[in-house]
């Protein structure tokens, strides 16, 4: 080697010793470690990074590590030589760490160090040592099948989220078990959810961590067999299959595609809107490969509610609904109450059975009303809720739809952009904007609304405003709606603001609020605080003193 090619290497030497001798100086490790008996190491490998003068090592993350920075020197090494001459040297170094590392809970039960080398034919990405521990497997795979007969075959208590972090993982690893054994995997992954049913939270916990082993098994592992899966951290996988790629077997029982399948329909059950493209797009690559099963779930839905549950037919209405898709079709056959009724009602226990909130409408109906609010979307759903909203009896049921159906970080599936509405926002509108009844309803809306990607709410507010002005039973709510609100809200209500009992209540709220919501909540009334300031020093009292109260609030006085 030249004398730039040893001083590369030399870097490169210098990169690895650093990250190893800051793991060895950790002293979380042992206790890290001991936290689950599913867990024997916490490194699986990492990656070396080599930009001339850049030369990074990172902890392997599943092969999605971000590339470093160009470097502007040029690379000393061609390909041929990081091939051959090179990666045997990094490889005797790596050894020499890893021997003396080989017991300790540092290194997991395989290592490997991946490298991305700049040459001078540019990128070369390899695998520069892989190396097993045998007994360390052996131990682990013995821990995995105690935890599964004491804890999950035999056990009748709830586990914990990180036992399943670690066990999913586990039995989905082609390097513990070959190939996963698909029914027994997700009648485990079922016991882990049915022995934690009864903690929410909890439960979600587990489903995420199942649903992150599964895709991470899917992308892979499952996948490349049959696509190309370009990796960006920046865009959506993009699937492209192989030429001739089919799956053998893919319609007999017990065959890895129903882990795809099964994952797909977790994705789409329980992860956020935002997500379950990806589980849709499993669905669709596993009936490119020939899966009847999957072809079917597209049509008609998944296996996970029956054929009562998404089906009702009557006289009425009817309603057909496809979990896949988040679609429910209704037909309303007569117009009147009983038939909007009998909708809610289906879509009421379809939600409650697991039913994606984030759902649609295609409504066939000779009606269609809109809500009084300006900037909704003219959609199906939106529709179909405010034509149940004409009927007055239906109001109670219609609540308890909204209060089944608000969940942050949903929408609708027919709203994008600026007219995104969580589930439930119709008929909360609609209820809060008809009778004060409802204006606890519009308050724990308000409440669970994810004001960084919806902007609606500043409509409804305008028009709650409007209908119902500044009075004690409406001011709580207002203040409820404000603090969900955007700059660009204009509310015309200072004119009632002149009365003062009106401007008391609105102290009284705004003075049990931070000073960031309080300041939140007085911009779309009067603007800038300095604007409030203005009209506080020509006030007289006792209005001026109440004009300042406000402003303390705002810890603008």
């Amino acid at each position: 080697m030249n004398t730039l090619q040893v001083e590369a290497l030399e870097e490169m030497k210098t990169a690895i010793h650093k990250w190893f001798d800051e793991q060895e100086n950790r002293k979380d490790v042992e206790g890290a470690v001991k936290r689950t008996t599913l867990q024997i190491g916490i490194f699986n490998g990492i990656m070396l990074d080599y930009r001339p003068g850049r030369t990074r090592v990172e902890m392997l993350n599943d092969g999605r590590n971000v590339a470093g920075k160009k470097s502007m020197k040029a690379s000393p090494f061609t390909r041929e030589q990081i091939l051959h001459e090179v990666q045997p040297l990094l490889a005797e170094i790596i050894k020499e760490k890893l021997d003396k590392l080989e017991t300790s809970p540092l290194i997991n039960y395989r290592f490997i160090l991946q490298g991305t080398f700049a040459t001078t034919d540019g990128l070369v990405e390899l695998t520069v040592l892989e190396t097993v521990y045998e007994e360390k497997k052996r131990q682990l795979l013995e821990r995995i099948h105690a935890y599964i007969e004491k804890k999950l075959e035999k056990g009748f208590y709830p586990t914990e989220p990180l036992e399943t972090f670690f066990l999913t993982r586990h039995l989905l690893d082609p390097h513990l078990f070959h190939e996963p054994e698909a029914a027994r995997t997700i009648a485990l992954f079922d016991r882990i959810q049915e022995l934690n049913k009864e903690r929410v939270q909890v439960l979600a916990e587990h489903r995420r961590n199942i649903i992150r082993a599964l895709t991470g098994w899917a992308e892979a592992v499952f996948l490349p067999h049959y696509y190309d899966v370009p990796r960006s951290n920046y865009r959506t996988n993009e699937y492209e299959i192989k030429p001739g790629a089919v799956l053998e077997k893919m319609n007999e029982p017990n065959q890895p595609i129903d882990l795809l399948l099964y994952g797909a329909v977790m994705i789409i059950r329980y992860e956020p809107n935002y997500s379950k493209y990806k589980g849709q797009a499993f669905l669709k690559i596993a009936m490119q490969l020939g899966s009847g099963k999957a072809g079917r779930m597209l049509k008609e839905g998944s296996d996970s509610f029956s054929q009562e549950d998404v089906h009702m037919r009557h006289e009425l209405s009817e309603c057909k609904a496809n979990d896949i898709f988040s679609l429910i079709t209704v037909v309303i056959h007569k117009e009147e109450a009983g038939a909007y009724e009998r909708v809610i009602l289906f879509i009421l226990s379809l939600l409650r059975k697991g039913f994606p909130k984030s759902y649609k409408i295609k409504l066939k109906s000779s009606v269609r009303e809109v809500l009084p609010v300006k900037g909704l979307a003219k959609s199906d759903t939106h529709r179909f809720f405010a034509n149940a909203l004409a009927y007055s009896e239906l109001h109670p049921l219609l609540e308890e739809y909204a209060r089944e159906a608000m969940e942050e970080f949903e929408w609708y599936e027919d709203t994008e952009g600026e007219k995104n509405v969580m589930p439930g926002s119709y008929a909360v509108f609609g209820l809060g904007l008809v009778a004060e009844r409802y204006f606890p309803l519009v308050e724990a809306y308000m409440a669970l609304v994810d004001d960084e990607h919806q902007l609606v709410q500043d409509k409804f507010t305008a028009a709650f405003a409007e209908t119902h002005g500044v009075t004690e039973r409406s001011i709580p709510a207002l203040v409820a709606c404000l603090l969900r609100s955007h700059d660009s809200l204009k509310l015309k209500i200072q004119p009632e603001l002149e009365n003062e009992d009106k401007l008391a209540l609105l102290v009284q709220h705004v003075e049990a609020l931070t000073d960031y919501e309080a300041e939140r909540v007085l911009y779309p009334i009067w603007g800038k605080t300095e604007k409030l300031a203005t009209l506080a020093r020509k006030a007289q009292e006792p209005r001026k003193e109440l004009l300042l109260r406000l402003l303390k609030a705002a810890d603008k006085a």
